[in-house]
């Protein structure tokens, strides 16, 4: 007999399969699923690996058949949606503000996830409706298929445990060391002394501060006072982390150095991160998808990369063309924008264009920037005069699949 992982406690004949277990045909010592580790944060990877390990371990005893039901698949769960979401600010009144209108988005389980728009559109109050500090107007707030607009007081504070939130001014207590300013949400939560400490100085240590334990706010610098502020968020196993603009008031270098650990969180602790930011380098650094919000509205959805080489909306082209737009104003004829992207950022398109087409192109702007570990770029070139020299130039342009659209 055997007891399957999906149905705890009750006892299975050895060679019956659970009813409740998936079998994709392969070998009876692997996982009933296909995994694919990389997709996964180090943690779960390890723990299905001990699983497999003691699977033939019990085989090695005498077990003919082992089943287990795993504890992550290769799909994306559903960890946060936002259903037509609202926030108006002193409705029926004339002096009513809408922050939000009908909001709709979901976030996967592990994914970071981007929230970008220019100043008042209404990410801010997006995301502190995400933990319900701001109380929607109208929609609903899912956490794991949860509504959190319809939970009682209680029961919401017990919810917003699982959702640790960082700030751009880090909203650190200038009156504690470092070391109690983690300490501070598990003495809240009533966790035993011993076991609190224990897990502030793993924080710490994580967070590259396991030497600052005693320093007060005053003595850190800006990255240390957030690398603090990320370890306090993280004190209560958090399974959410909001940054609500967490790098806004950091140096470039400095920034860098936050958003590495904050993708290193979530890769090896697996928490489902969204960034606030106004910044499309943030979003390129960390980023799996990105919504644009814009005026309250969401203007624009997608991967990272899709977004960046083809940006749809108005204000997504702001956002990520705002450099080239303000320097083709003082060139005058036909200018065309190339897209650069995975098959094409190595390619020397523009010696190959010139030397095809014996035609000259005037350089006007040139962007690249890596996102997901690939390069992308922008550029926009001036064409020649002579007609026939542009039809010549864009007909290389088709043949050579190499995206470009006309600027106006």
């Amino acid at each position: 007999m055997l007891k399957c992982g999906q149905n705890r406690g009750k006892e299975t004949h050895r060679d019956e399969i659970c009813p409740d277990c998936y079998d994709d045909g392969h070998d009876d010592v692997h996982a009933d699923v296909h995994v694919h580790a990389s997709a996964y944060p180090e943690r779960l990877v390890s723990r299905h690996v001990r699983v497999i390990v003691k699977a033939f371990a019990m085989i090695s005893k005498g077990w003919k058949r082992v089943r287990f039901q795993p504890f992550f698949v290769e799909r994306k769960r559903l960890m946060i949606e936002l259903k037509h979401l609202s926030k108006i600010y002193d409705p029926g009144t004339p002096h009513a503000v809408t922050a939000l209108e009908d909001i709709s988005l979901d976030i996967h389980d592990g994914e970071i996830f981007g929230i970008i728009g220019l100043s008042g559109a209404g990410k801010s109050t997006l995301v502190r409706c995400i933990n319900l500090l701001e109380k929607p107007t109208s929609g609903q707030v899912l956490l794991d298929g949860r509504d959190l607009t319809a939970l009682p007081q209680k029961e919401l504070l017990k919810a917003r445990r699982s959702v640790g939130m960082i700030f751009q001014d880090f909203n650190l207590l200038e009156q504690r060391t470092v070391l109690r300013n983690v300490l501070f949400p598990l003495e809240l939560a009533g966790t035993p002394r011993a076991e609190a400490k224990k897990r502030a100085l793993e924080l710490l240590q994580l967070v590259g501060l396991s030497e600052r334990t005693g320093a007060y706010p005053s003595q850190l610098s800006g990255g240390q006072k957030q690398r603090v502020a990320i370890a306090r968020a993280l004190a209560t196993s958090p399974r959410y982390l909001l940054c609500d603009e967490a790098t806004s008031a950091l140096d470039p270098t400095t920034t860098g150095q936050i958003l590495e650990l904050l993708a290193k969180i979530n890769r090896e602790l697996g928490v489902t991160i969204i960034v606030i930011t106004h910044e499309m380098k943030v979003i390129d650094a960390i980023c799996h998808r990105v919504a644009v919000i814009d005026r309250s509205h969401i203007a624009e959805e997608g991967p990272v990369s899709e977004v960046f080489v083809n940006p749809q909306s108005a204000i997504a082209q702001e956002l990520i063309l705002q450099k080239d737009r303000r320097a083709p104003e003082v060139f005058s004829g036909q200018r065309i924008r190339i897209v650069f992207d995975d098959k094409t950022a190595n390619k020397p398109v523009i010696s190959d264009l010139i030397l095809a087409c014996q035609a000259p192109v005037n350089i006007i702007f040139a962007d690249t920037r890596e996102v997901g570990g690939i390069v992308y770029g922008h550029m926009i070139v001036q064409l020649p005069q002579d007609e026939r020299q542009r039809d010549k130039i864009t007909a290389w342009l088709h043949a050579n699949n190499i995206t470009f659209k006309e600027e106006v």
